[in-house]
């Protein structure tokens, strides 16, 4: 097994944490949750679809995982997930890490996209991660809890934009705003905040909604990333564990990019030379050089 494919940290690195994880009953959201449960943690994870949330949960616990709580809630509704939170602490005693992972996102020209379909994506992006920050933040500073800690899943074109998914670009730019907002604000208050912007991690469901048919095939999005490939589940995994484990207790405000590289080669001016070949270079020296001799 390649390194970068196995567990990072060392057993109960994790031990006792309890982690809320949003849309964290499949895709990345679930190989998250997997992996802080084989670290120790006790998870809350929750989603629009109680059966999807309790079959995950069943599957955990035939490995042997029991401290696992399956809630329904749907995150663009403020009264919802307090109950969550409350569903939680009940379950639990305590919560310590939000790790708002839920979005929701479409490939489209802006012209064609209807006003209700950027509330789709807004709504349980920013509203969302809006709703759940501030429901366990109120919890934890009125409790005058401590060692407290929100990871929030962005994108790189949260700061660079992008088009034809702008009502995405738009949510993930404020996601990254609360970010490092709250970092400076709520660091008196002993929480932690941090993101992370992953690259290309496909999963099944929602890779399928994003470029359905042939359309990934066509686009072929391993040639945008400098390493040629998309990235390990268990990679995420490890990033996001460490950032809530007590291991980063000075991470606070940052926002750590993981894409092997892929928005960097749009960002430079002249990265489109990559497709010169050998032959192509050497004519091209060669004609540099004959013109420095004129």
């Amino acid at each position: 097994m390649a390194t970068h494919t196995q567990p990072m940290l060392r057993d109960g690195a994790l031990n006792e944490k309890v982690v809320f994880i949003t849309g964290g009953g499949t895709g990345l959201g679930k190989a998250m949750g997997h992996y802080f449960l084989s670290l120790g943690a006790k998870l809350v994870i929750t989603g629009r679809r109680l059966e999807v949330l309790e079959k995950t949960a069943e599957e955990w616990k035939s490995e042997g995982f029991e401290d696992v709580l399956p809630v329904a809630c749907d995150v663009r509704h403020y009264d919802q997930v307090a109950a969550s939170v409350a569903a939680a602490i009940t379950k639990f005693g305590k919560v310590d890490v939000l790790l708002n992972n839920a979005a929701g996102n479409f490939i489209s020209p802006t012209e064609r996209l209807s006003p209700n379909a950027f509330d789709a994506v807004i709504d349980i992006v920013l509203k969302g991660t809006k709703n759940c920050t501030l429901a366990l933040g109120k919890h934890w500073i009125a409790n005058k809890e401590t060692n407290k800690n929100i990871l929030n899943i962005v994108t790189t074109y949260a700061w660079t934009g992008s088009s034809f998914v702008v009502p995405s670009a738009m949510a993930k730019a404020g996601v990254l705003a609360m970010t490092r907002s709250l970092a400076v604000e709520w660091a008196k208050y002993g929480i932690r905040s941090n993101a992370i912007a992953p690259g290309p991690f496909p999963t099944k469901g929602a890779w399928d909604r994003l470029m359905p048919g042939d359309l990934a095939e066509q686009l072929d999005s391993i040639k945008q990333v400098p390493l040629r490939r998309v990235g390990e589940k268990q990679e995420l995994a490890n990033l996001a564990a460490y950032l809530i484990s007590d291991y980063a207790a000075y991470m606070n405000g940052e926002v750590i990019t993981i894409d092997g590289g892929e928005w960097l080669q749009d960002a430079g001016q002249f990265n489109f030379l990559d497709v010169v070949t050998p032959e192509q270079w050497d004519m091209l020296e060669m004609m540099t050089r004959n013109a420095g001799k004129k």
